[in-house]
């Protein structure tokens, strides 16, 4: 698995970069400390001007790659859905029980990130603590219907759909399996946000796993368990 993922190459929308970051040292190095500042201070006090003072590089040099922060944020969300969209196919596809099958799905889509991979430029489990905190940031906005369009949330779409699809292998009959996909990976990050800031809020805690609720949820909604 590590070495498959020291090769891996992410599809991220060309829409949504001026120049691939992937494509030189200078954006793999955009691509890392902007994930460890936006971790540090929050996607509102970042800025590309801070961002270049912490490379040693000009401010224009970043825009050369990315229009605006917005953009870089949407970046970062598609390469973090891309990636575990990657480990959700390749944990699943062995599995011939579609019981089993969904509940490995469940596992990959909502647990929580614990160890960096082998992607020397992108810290996974700081990138996952971003997504959880930040991620919402990149659709609340007003131009979120011509994103759609432009097919900025493609790769999140495409991992519902898989889970959905899950879904719907173990119970042909239930109704609504796009809404409980899509619920189970926008409820995870709000089950680890309030985990984090709002404990009163959630059964979810040390012992307690958002992605313990999420299986019982699923398969107490199909009739599973």
């Amino acid at each position: 698995m590590d070495v498959l993922m020291q090769s891996l190459k992410i599809g991220v929308n060309e829409k949504l970069y001026i120049k691939d970051p992937e494509s030189s040292a200078l954006g793999k190095n955009i691509i890392e400390h902007s994930i460890l500042m936006i971790d540090e201070i929050g996607f509102d006090h970042f800025n590309f001007k801070k961002l270049g003072a912490t490379i040693n590089s000009n401010e224009s040099s970043i825009y050369r790659y990315f229009e605006n922060k917005h953009k870089l944020l949407l970046y970062l969300a598609t390469w973090y859905w891309g990636w575990v969209e990657y480990r959700m196919v390749f944990a699943t596809n062995g599995i011939s029980d579609p019981v089993k099958k969904l509940e490995k799905g469940v596992e990959i889509l909502t647990q929580n990130v614990e160890e960096d991979s082998t992607i020397s430029h992108v810290n996974e489990v700081v990138l996952n603590r971003i997504i959880i905190n930040e991620y919402s940031k990149s659709y609340l906005v007003k131009e979120i219907n011509q994103e759609d369009k432009d097919s900025f949330f493609i790769v999140c779409k495409r991992l519902v759909n898989r889970l959905s699809e899950m879904i719907t292998a173990v119970d042909a009959t239930y109704p609504y399996p796009i809404s409980l996909a899509s619920n189970v990976m926008e409820g995870s990050l709000h089950q680890y946000f309030l985990k984090e800031h709002f404990p009163t809020l959630t059964n979810c805690n040390k012992t307690i796993t958002p992605t313990e609720f999420f299986k019982d949820l699923i398969f107490r909604t199909l009739n599973k368990k």
